[in-house]
């Protein structure tokens, strides 16, 4: 590989980590608020789809069953509910908080087509959606 191509792909990939990390910071910002507020963050999701069925995988990290509401509208899915704050953590100061907690909400824009939920697991800190494509 020449000089040149060995720049430009260098460039490239400090180029879409530079991108993934403000994608990544962006999706994780949040603020304190006030119980009633809007969300302070959205989970991270990834989606996949066949021609079967739909599949989505939500970190949800410290949050219980209880806490959170699953919604299917006409054309998205919606995702939300709360993390409590300091959910799992022992007593004494915070050193480090980058995990979001507080009110959250995901939206997620679903491709065409209908679907129907057919299984939601909560496990490891993930929620996985199955939605069924109905014919």
């Amino acid at each position: 590989m020449r000089q040149s191509e060995t720049t430009r792909a260098w460039m490239l990939a400090e180029a879409v980590e530079f991108l993934q990390s403000a994608d990544r910071m962006q999706r994780q910002f949040f603020w304190l608020g006030q119980p009633g507020e809007s969300p302070n963050w959205e989970p991270p999701v990834d989606m996949y789809v066949n021609d079967r069925e739909l599949g989505l995988l939500i970190a949800l990290p410290g949050v219980t069953p209880e806490r959170f509401e699953v919604v299917l509208e006409q054309q998205a899915i919606v995702v939300r509910g709360e993390r409590s704050f300091g959910a799992s953590l022992g007593a004494g100061a915070v050193l480090r908080m980058e995990i979001p907690y507080g009110r959250f909400e995901r939206r997620i824009r679903l491709p065409f087509g209908s679907f129907q939920l057919s299984d939601m697991l909560l496990e490891n800190g993930c929620l996985k959606l199955t939605l069924d494509r109905l014919k």
